[in-house]
């Protein structure tokens, strides 16, 4: 039986790196975030049930969910955020299944599942073997994410207020990698360390 592993950490934590140097050390991953933006993509599986919801409209010409429309009006409905939720979550929820039944028959030792709300959720706690949260200061957060977005310090930190308090996430850990002033060699040889303790 393989162990299953919730992957969690703040925005800027190198989270999506840690992912992937998981998955070379030989772990199955399961990206909720990836197959969520799949399902309102051109083609997407929610693309017909969001135009019957809310209309042709928020569809762009090319086939996929318009965002900035939708980001819009989520904003200024509350109750539309969650129908969009309600069309989505149960289509991520069969994929990811379709996932990891895959990855079982393919004999994996490990599944791991890259949940940024992991804390926040609440659900995905007993869904899991294992938690592992990649960590670093806050101020480490906003220097990469500017970095990397060119975002505003400002905005970076009003995310970061959003997220679960790092304290919580710590909390909520059975293995955290403290991802503070290292390369990316430095880095890679945490997650094989890690990575053994999930029979990898």
């Amino acid at each position: 039986m393989a162990i299953r592993v919730g992957l969690t950490g703040g925005i800027g934590s190198g989270k999506s790196t840690v992912l992937q140097m998981l998955a070379q050390a030989g772990a199955a991953t399961i990206d909720a975030d990836a197959i969520s933006r799949g399902t309102t993509a051109a083609g997407g599986s929610a693309i017909a049930g969001i135009a019957e919801r809310f209309g042709s409209d928020f569809i762009t010409p090319e086939g996929a969910l318009d965002r900035e429309r939708m980001r819009a009006h989520a904003y200024a409905s509350p109750d539309a955020r969650r129908q969009l939720e309600e069309i989505i979550h149960p289509l991520v929820g069969e994929e990811s299944a379709r996932q990891v039944h895959a990855a079982l028959l393919a004999g994996v030792r490990c599944i791991v599942f890259d949940i940024p709300l992991l804390v926040e959720s609440g659900r995905w706690r007993a869904q899991v073997d294992r938690v592992l949260v990649v960590d670093c200061r806050a101020q480490t957060q906003v220097d990469r994410v500017i970095a990397r977005s060119g975002l505003k310090p400002e905005d970076v930190r009003s995310i970061i207020a959003a997220q679960a308090p790092r304290e919580l996430r710590l909390a909520a850990a059975d293995y955290v990698i403290c991802n503070e002033g290292l390369s990316l060699d430095q880095l890679r040889d945490k997650v094989v360390q890690t990575a053994r303790r999930f029979g990898l």
